[in-house]
């Protein structure tokens, strides 16, 4: 429900529910549907109602929230049109975690242009926003998300940070593969598409095993050994585990990084598997999939580096 507050009561005026609607953010526009112009001036001018930015007013006098800014943006953004959330702005909305922008990111028709947007907030224009990419129940208006998730590795600051928010939509179950794919296909010229679409189809086929194979042809083809594969170890709890890739000769092990090494909760494990990886003296490398399929040629190097300094002569 809005603001997790209760809804009015049946008989309520349209002006208190639209506030309970949009979390008592209304526009100039909208406003002046149910207040003379008049009656809009008292209020902000005795403190009653507060200015959040151009055109656009927060029906109390008190502390503003993180929702309220959201509607503040797409309310100033849209002037009365459409306008929604967007990126990273909508995904926080529809559930995601980790992946919090203090900036928020509101998507508008191409044909239109904000000049002034409110502070914090960044305007984008599109000439592709269909029905099927908008949120039907979303409050504030939202995109869905496989189009949120593709805006935000569009938009993202660089591509690590691009192939990450695709796995963890996967990874959070934000999103499934036929969603994704369709959403790309109402975006044929998406930035960084052929990015997105590798990182799509590691995170549907599991990172780690196609990055495996890709390590074991790039072995083949730089001339290294050739590892083992998912090697059954006993670790010093008792406890069966298996070795990513392995060169048993030398105890230099790879351990290859998918989508679910970017949760929280995996990190200690990992690392308390690491730990007493070293404390049996095996040297272990790491690496994220896609650096794997992407730049096989920073693998290949510090791979030969680990295996010379264990004793492997070519």
């Amino acid at each position: 429900m809005p603001g997790l507050r209760p809804p009015p009561p049946p008989d309520a005026d349209e002006l208190t529910y639209l506030r309970w609607l949009q979390d008592d953010v209304v526009s100039r526009r909208q406003a002046l549907r149910h207040l003379s112009a008049k009656a809009l001036q008292h209020r902000l001018a005795t403190g009653e109602w507060q200015i959040m930015s151009r055109g656009v007013y927060l029906a109390h006098n008190g502390p503003v929230t993180r929702q309220q800014r959201r509607w503040a943006a797409i309310l100033a953004a849209g002037a009365g049109r459409r306008a929604v959330l967007a990126g990273l702005s909508a995904l926080e909305v529809l559930g995601m975690r980790g992946y919090h922008s203090a900036t928020l990111h509101v998507l508008i028709p191409a044909r239109r242009q904000d000049r002034d947007p409110p502070p914090g907030v960044v305007v984008h224009r599109t000439r592709r926003l269909t029905e099927a990419d908008v949120h039907r129940l979303g409050l504030p208006p939202c995109t869905m998300p496989a189009r949120s998730l593709l805006d935000a590795a569009q938009w993202a600051t660089d591509d690590e940070r691009a192939r990450a928010i695709i796995a963890a939509g996967f990874q959070q179950r934000l999103v499934d593969g036929p969603e994704l794919d369709r959403a790309l296909a109402r975006l044929p010229r998406l930035r960084r598409r052929s990015l997105i679409v590798a990182a799509a189809a590691d995170a549907r086929a599991g990172a780690e095993s196609v990055a495996e194979s890709d390590l074991l042809r790039l072995c083949r083809r730089e001339g290294l050994p050739t590892p083992s594969r998912q090697v059954r170890r006993t670790d010093s709890r008792g406890r069966r585990r298996y070795l990513d890739v392995y060169f048993e000769q030398w105890k230099v092990m790879v351990e290859i990084d998918g989508a679910q090494h970017l949760e929280v909760r995996h990190w200690w494990a990992d690392m308390r598997r690491q730990n007493d990886l070293w404390i049996s003296r095996i040297r272990i490398l790491r690496f994220p999939a896609w650096l794997v399929r992407d730049r096989p040629a920073d693998v290949a190097a510090q791979l030969r580096a680990a295996l010379l300094a264990a004793g492997w002569r070519p």
